[in-house]
C-alpha cells in the first residue's frame, strides 16, 4: 500500500510510505531555497514530489492530512493550480483519550484537476506515531511511553504498543510557546509585548543561556507565577485551564505570566532570568513525569518517545535520561512539525496494521543537484581524501552529498564542515552565517572516538542530546566547544557508507582527529541549498563540494541581490 501524508502548515511537507518504507519527505523549505517553516499553499507542489521521484498522483493509494488547529475540525485553504480549495482536517489533540486515530474521512483533495478521498488524523497522533514507528522500540515489538510537547499544547504523556496508543496524563498546563515568549521578554531577542513570535527563538535561547548561571531566587519567582496563573487553586489559574485549548487564550496568558514577571526581575541580568526559566522549566518536567510513572504503574520496559517541537531542546532531552527513570529514550530527527506528513503517513499505516515499524532513513530528503556553474566559479572533480586535504588547510567548504537530512538539523548531507582547531574558526562560521557570536558551531565526530573527547559521548547521530567536552580536549578543539563546554555532538559510525563518514576518516588519517566543526548549509532564515549553484550564489564560502565535484571561488564577484534573481549559466 502507498501512503502519501501531507502537512500542508508550516513545517510544510509531503512524504510517501510503501508498504512500511519511507520513500521520501519533501520539506517545503528545503526547496528552491525557501524560507524556513514554508506552508504547501499550492496542491501541485504534491504532483511536482510525486513526478519527480518517478509516480503519479494515481499510483498513491491513500492520502492523509495531518491535523491543526480546532477542537473538533480544522480547516485548510489552499490552492489547486489557480483553483481555490478548502480541506477539513482533523482537531490538534484527539477528541477521546484512547482513540488517537479517530479520523476525519472527506473528498476534495483536487490535485493536477482530479478529485481524491483523504483522510486526517489529529496533529499529535501524527507526533506519537512518527516518534515511536521510528524507533528502535517498534523494531523490537515492545511498548514505549511518549511524551508530546508542541507549540500550542501542553506536555502530554502516550503509552503505545503495536494494538494502540492512549492518553495516560497531560503532565502540566504548559503550552511549548512559553519557551520562545521567554525569549521575547528577556534578552537579545527582547520584543515590545512579546508580540510576532520568532519560531526559531527557542533554539537560540539554548545557545544564549550559557552566558548566564541559574539564579535560585528567580527559579522562585517563576514558581510561584506557576502557581498562581497555571498551576494553582486560583481562579486566574482555573479559568486558565479551562480555556487553554483556545489559543488565542493561552498565548495571552503566556505574555500575562511574563508581564507579571518583569517588574520583579528588571534588576537581574538578562542571561541569568533565562538560564533560571530554563532551569525552572526542566525541573518541572523531569519531576511531573516522575509522579505520573508513580501514578500509573503500566507494565513493560520502560522506554520513552520525545515528540514536538520540545523535543529540540537538547538539555531537556538529557535532563530525562539522566534521571534514570526509563531504559532507553528515542527521539527522532524531526520530532517538530518537520516530521508530521510522516506521522500523518505512519497514522494511516497503524489504522491499518497497528503500530508498526516504518524502515527509513534520515537521509531521504530532496536529492542535491548540480545545475550549472555560476560566473566566476570553476569546476572539477575532488575525490573525498583531495577535500579532507582542503579541510586539514582550515579552510570550510559547503559540503553537499547525495539527498538531503529529515528534520532542522544540518547531519553532514547539507552542511558547511570545517577544521575545529583554530580558536577564530567559529566566529568566522557564525559570521558567514550572520549568527550571534554566543551561537555555537556543532561537532560531528566519529562514533567511536567520542567517548574518548565528550561526556557522556554516547551515539547520538541526530543532535540530540548535549555533551560535556572533556577538558584535556577543549583547547584541541575550540572551535566546537561551547561557551559552557558543552558541544551539540553529532556521532557517525565508522562504517556508515555515507559520504560524511568517508571524509571523517580521511580527515583523521591526515590530523589524527576524528571531528569537523558543522554547521548548516543554508541562506539565512531559508532552507538548506538545494543545489551547488545556490551555495555558490552565496558566495560567502570559497569552496563547495557537491558529490564529487568541488566549485572553487575565481574572483570576487558581485552575489545577485535575489536568490530569485536568474544569473548566467554554464552547463555543467
Amino acid at each position: 500500500m502507498r501512503i502519501c501524508g501531507l502537512k500542508l502548515t508550516h513545517d510544510g511537507a509531503i512524504a510517501v510510505v510503501e508498504d512500511g518504507k519511507l520513500l521520501f519527505c519533501i520539506e517545503q523549505e528545503k526547496r528552491d531555497n525557501n524560507p524556513r517553516y514554508r506552508e504547501i499553499e499550492n496542491l501541485d507542489a504534491v504532483a511536482t514530489a510525486l513526478a519527480e521521484h518517478g509516480l503519479r498522483v494515481e499510483d498513491i493509494d491513500q492520502f492523509v492530512i495531518d491535523g491543526w488547529d480546532g477542537e473538533v475540525e480544522s480547516q485548510f485553504r489552499v490552492l489547486s493550480g489557480s483553483t481555490p480549495v478548502i480541506l477539513k482536517g482533523a482537531p490538534y489533540t484527539e477528541r477521546r483519550f484512547d482513540d488517537l486515530l479517530a479520523s476525519v474521512d472527506d473528498t476534495g483533495l483536487l490535485i493536477g484537476g482530479e478529485s481524491y478521498p483523504y483522510k486526517s488524523y489529529p496533529h499529535v497522533s501524527g507526533h506519537v506515531a512518527s516518534a515511536y514507528c521510528t524507533s528502535p522500540f517498534a523494531q523490537s515489538g515492545q511498548p514505549a511511553f511518549c511524551v508530546v510537547w508542541d507549540g500550542g499544547m501542553v506536555p502530554r504523556l502516550y503509552h503505545v504498543q503495536r494494538q494502540g496508543a492512549r492518553l495516560v496524563e497531560c503532565l502540566f498546563p504548559i503550552i511549548g510557546q512559553m519557551y520562545a515568549a521567554a525569549g521575547h521578554h528577556f534578552g537579545p531577542y527582547k520584543k515590545a509585548g512579546g508580540a510576532d513570535w520568532d519560531l526559531g527563538v527557542a533554539g537560540k535561547l539554548m545557545a544564549y543561556i550559557a552566558l548566564g548561571s541559574v539564579d535560585e531566587n528567580i527559579v522562585v519567582v517563576f514558581r510561584r507565577l506557576y502557581q498562581e496563573r497555571f498551576a494553582g487553586d486560583t481562579e486566574l489559574a482555573r479559568n486558565y485551564r479551562e480555556n487553554i485549548h483556545i489559543a488565542e487564550t493561552s498565548l495571552a496568558a503566556v505574555r500575562d505570566f511574563f508581564e507579571a514577571s518583569v517588574p520583579q526581575l528588571e534588576t537581574k541580568p538578562h542571561e541569568d532570568v533565562l538560564a533560571s526559566f530554563h532551569a525552572f522549566l526542566e525541573r518541572l518536567l523531569v519531576h511531573k513525569m516522575e509522579i505520573a510513572l508513580q501514578r500509573h504503574s503500566i507494565p513493560g520496559p520502560r522506554n520513552l518517545c520525545i515528540s514536538g517541537g520540545c523535543g529540540l531542546n537538547i538539555k531537556w532531552n538529557s535532563a530525562l535520561r539522566a534521571s534514570g527513570l526509563f531504559d532507553a529514550i528515542w527521539i527522532p530527527p524531526f520530532p517538530n512539525d518537520s516530521g508530521s506528513a510522516i506521522g500523518a503517513a505512519c497514522c494511516a499505516m497503524a489504522a491499518n496494521n497497528g503500530f508498526v515499524p516504518l524502515e527509513w532513513s534520515v537521509y531521504s530528503g530532496p536529492a542535491v543537484k548540480t545545475r550549472y556553474v555560476p560566473p566566476g566559479w570553476t569546476v572539477s572533480s575532488c575525490s573525498i581524501a583531495e577535500l579532507a586535504r582542503i579541510l586539514a588547510e582550515n579552510k570550510p567548504v559547503v559540503f553537499l552529498a547525495g539527498r538531503a537530512e529529515l528534520g532542522p538539523r544540518a547531519l553532514g548531507a547539507r552542511s558547511i564542515l570545517a577544521a575545529a582547531t583554530s580558536p577564530g574558526m567559529k566566529d568566522l562560521l557564525n559570521d558567514v552565517k550572520h549568527r550571534e557570536h554566543f551561537r555555537p558551531v556543532a561537532p560531528i565526530c566519529l562514533e567511536d572516538r567520542a567517548l574518548a573527547i565528550f561526556c557522556p559521548g554516547t551515539p547520538d547521530p541526530y543532535m540530540l542530546f548535549d555533551h560535556q567536552t572533556r577538558e584535556e580536549w577543549r583547547d584541541r578543539i575550540p572551535a566546537a566547544v561551547h561557551l559552557d563546554g558543552s558541544a551539540r555532538l553529532q556521532t557517525v559510525a565508522r562504517n556508515s557508507e555515507h559520504p560524511v563518514a568517508q571524509l571523517l576518516i580521511e580527515y583523521e588519517k591526515l590530523t589524527s582527529l576524528p571531528l569537523l566543526c558543522n554547521t548548516s548549509a543554508n541562506h539565512h532564515g531559508r532552507g538548506f541549498f538545494p543545489d551547488a549553484a545556490s551555495a555558490c550564489e552565496w558566495g560567502r564560502v570559497e569552496h563547495v563540494w557537491c558529490d564529487g565535484l568541488l566549485f572553487n571561488k575565481a574572483c570576487d564577484t558581485e552575489l545577485p541581490s535575489s536568490i530569485d534573481e536568474p544569473a548566467s549559466l554554464r552547463p555543467i
